[in-house]
């Protein structure tokens, strides 16, 4: 008797235990989830000498929703679904500048939803951590400061979006940590890119696998990055690239290698009332001849532009932007920026044989615009642009730009 109520107390313990530790999960999941969500939308005015008849258009550039979630004290998992375009659907879309004026017919887009990251990370300690899933390539600017909040023109940078593939993110492996204190360093090994999607306007931008069900995974390439920093998104650093993009094309139809091999440096800096951006990038791609060949055999149903790539490309940027309320004794809550960028970029700086170095992929752009941020997670941007063509054929394309951003924290 005494032996059957010693149990059910201990059972009735348990009991207790199970309820106050699912009690204690239930009760602090919010404290472990962490969701934030950014996007931004465009009004867009044209006045192109190259395509005169191009229509004003409204672009509802983006919306993303991220989430974090802690699972462990070491294990944490985090995912960013964005939705680009206004979403799915089915779009023809008349391109004048490459494939002599085709139709080009896209059942993916029309808008996007894709599940721009999701990886695993295990924080090893406070210096070192390593992440692996669908991770953020650590190449670049844009693909650390990409809130809307966080830079100052109205679409992503002009630059490091035409020729490197958009919030660049793919299958693999990064690891990340401290040396000392203030500088901070990426190693990792992702998939490598689809040459068959490379192309002369965008160089590599193409190349990142989003056209199929699954990721090809032939070849893959290694990702370094260091910098050194002053605080928040304020570094100074280098990052290189280095892959194969010969055996990740739909069909094994390239008979020889296609190493891609990229360098960029950068600076980040805000010294208020100023803040100030920088970068420059070069890439060489091996065998472009023969890719481009390759590329021009293709089929119309790939969906790719089969124009003839560049041997190297090259570009940079410089921006400035300036914070007239930070010098005013009474500073009030809202923020405003007026900035100036340059960029230049050379999709075709060299070609290889027989492919035509075409002058129109030069191109220079100045850009000047403001924001304004009456909350913190809300800007009002403009922006105007005047871009050249090549220098030689002087061609140019003014454009204006009205928008808004968020950032939700």
């Amino acid at each position: 008797m005494v032996y059957t109520l010693k149990s059910q107390i201990s059972v009735l313990d348990s009991l207790e235990n199970i309820k106050n530790t699912e009690g204690g999960l239930l009760s602090n999941w919010h404290q472990k989830l962490k969701v934030t969500a950014y996007g931004s939308m465009n009004y867009n005015v044209y006045k192109w000498q190259i395509l005169p008849s191009k229509r004003n258009d409204f672009d509802f550039e983006r919306a993303v929703l991220d989430a974090d979630y802690k699972i462990t004290p070491r294990w944490s998992l985090h995912t960013e679904l964005e939705i680009e375009n206004g979403g799915t659907g089915v779009a023809v879309e008349f391109d004048p500048l490459e494939e002599f004026g085709e139709f080009e017919f896209d059942v993916s887009k029309g808008g996007e939803i894709w599940l721009e990251e999701f990886y695993f990370k295990y924080q090893l300690s406070n210096k070192f951590n390593v992440s692996l899933g669908r991770v953020k390539v650590p190449f670049g600017i844009m693909n650390f400061i990409d809130e809307p909040t966080e830079y100052r023109t109205t679409n992503l940078p002009e630059m490091e979006n035409t020729l490197l593939p958009s919030n660049w993110t793919e299958y693999g492996i990064v690891s990340q940590g401290y040396i000392r204190k203030n500088l901070h360093w990426y190693a990792g090994v992702v998939t490598g890119l689809d040459g068959s999607a490379f192309n002369s306007a965008n160089f590599i931008r193409r190349g990142n696998q989003r056209r199929f069900e699954t990721v090809v995974a032939q070849d893959f390439a290694a990702v370094g990055r260091l910098d050194y920093e002053f605080g928040r998104e304020k570094f100074v650093g280098i990052s290189g690239y280095f892959g194969n993009t010969r055996n990740n094309r739909p069909k094994p139809d390239l008979k020889t290698d296609a190493y891609l091999a990229m360098t960029e440096a950068h600076i980040v800096l805000d010294f208020s009332p100023f803040e100030f951006k920088a970068m420059a990038l070069f890439g060489q791609l091996q065998n472009s001849e023969a890719v481009s060949v390759a590329n021009r055999n293709l089929s119309n149903n790939l969906n790719v532009k089969r124009t003839p790539v560049g041997k190297q490309a090259l570009g940079a940027s410089v921006e400035l932007a300036f914070e007239p309320f930070d010098l005013l004794k009474k500073h009030p809550d809202s923020e405003l920026y007026i900035f100036g960028r340059y960029d230049y970029y050379d999709s075709q700086f060299a070609t290889q044989g027989a492919i035509f170095n075409n002058p129109r992929w030069e191109r220079h752009t100045v850009s000047v615009g403001a924001n304004y941020l009456p909350t913190p997670w809300l800007v009002f941007k403009m922006q105007y642009s005047h871009q050249l063509l090549g220098i030689s054929i002087n061609r140019r394309q003014d454009t204006f730009t009205a928008g808004l951003g968020f950032y939700l924290k």
